[in-house]
């Protein structure tokens, strides 16, 4: 009868195992296979955006890039992680640190930078005559450094605090659980900061897009605007609001996941955050390429130009 027991233990125990095993490979081919598609969209995206000068002279253009280039680099990191955590590999809080902190940035010029194009397009709309005196390439460079330099003060004050927390309580460096964003939140200042900091730029960013679409709304009635791009103008200002909300989602990610982590059993946690990480952090990147590529006239057929020879030449090597 012991024997039974402990082999219907046994057999329970290594089904487990093996629907553990096969839910992680299932979560994550679906989610590896949509992502390295856009990786592979943005690359081209940006490789696109530095082939002709237009792209290189026009504000619009190199704020795109820098959009882009932030997404890419974010999908980057997080697949990463997302491998790591599947693989079970627990690196040390150092390693884990630098991966966090990178994707952190990353993920912070995107709201950023999209404040800065509804700008640009509330300035081309409501003040023609003065755009190309106020945008200017000299002036995006500017505006890009301030975003950088923002997000990077943001990433310095969060690993000052995961350093004061190490060094005020001592702890083994190599971790226990899976690298994320999450993980390396460590102590009541750290999480606090967080939930200003995200709460300031989901309202700050929120206002400034609302305001340059009521803008354009307005001077798109005006009889002395230019009808036609100030309809054109509208419709990506709200687009950019559009993905301005579900880039902000991202920022919240942290907080969801704490808040449910109360509450809701660990497979539950694991299996929500990677339904949010499809939702929340691939697709709005995925969005960007798709959205910016094909609806500019410019873009458009260098893009779909650049796409088709990658293709054709990755078809001859499978």
């Amino acid at each position: 009868m012991l024997y039974a027991n402990e082999s219907q233990t046994l057999n329970v125990t290594t089904k487990q195992q093996y629907q553990g095993l096969l839910e992680r490979v299932v979560f994550s081919t679906l989610i590896g296979m949509p992502c390295c598609l856009c990786l592979f969209i943005n690359g081209t995206m940006l490789f696109t955006l530095r082939s002709k000068a237009v792209f290189r002279e026009t504000s619009r253009y190199i704020l795109l890039y820098n959009l882009l280039f932030a997404d890419t680099v974010l999908l980057g990191l997080t697949q990463l992680m997302y491998i790591m955590a599947v693989c079970r590999i627990f690196p040390t809080y150092p390693v884990c640190g630098v991966l966090a902190m990178l994707a952190l940035l990353a993920n912070e010029i995107s709201p950023l930078t999209l404040v800065v194009m509804c700008l640009e397009r509330y300035v081309a709309v409501c003040y023609p005559l003065r755009h190309a005196t106020i945008i200017t390439v000299r002036n995006t460079a500017i505006a890009i450094i301030v975003v950088w330099a923002f997000s990077s003060l943001n990433v310095l004050i969060r690993v000052l605090l995961l350093l004061n927390f190490l060094f005020d309580q001592p702890q083994s460096l190599q971790m226990t659980d899976v690298c994320s964003s999450i993980s390396v939140l460590l102590g009541p200042m750290s999480d606090i900061f967080d939930k200003a900091y995200t709460g300031f730029v989901f309202l700050s960013a929120g206002v400034a897009v609302t305001c340059s679409y009521v803008g354009v709304m307005v001077a798109a009635r005006s009889a002395s605007t230019d009808k036609a791009s100030a309809h054109k103008a509208r419709n990506t200002v709200l687009l950019h609001l559009m993905q301005l909300g579900l880039t902000l989602l991202s920022t919240m990610h942290g907080p969801i996941i704490v808040s449910l982590s109360t509450i809701l059993q660990r497979l539950i946690i694991v299996r929500i955050k990677n339904i949010l990480y499809v939702f929340i952090y691939i697709l709005p990147r995925c969005l960007s390429s798709l959205i910016y590529g094909l609806r500019d006239q410019t873009i458009r057929p260098v893009l779909m130009y650049y796409l088709c020879c990658r293709l054709s030449h990755l078809s001859k090597y499978i």
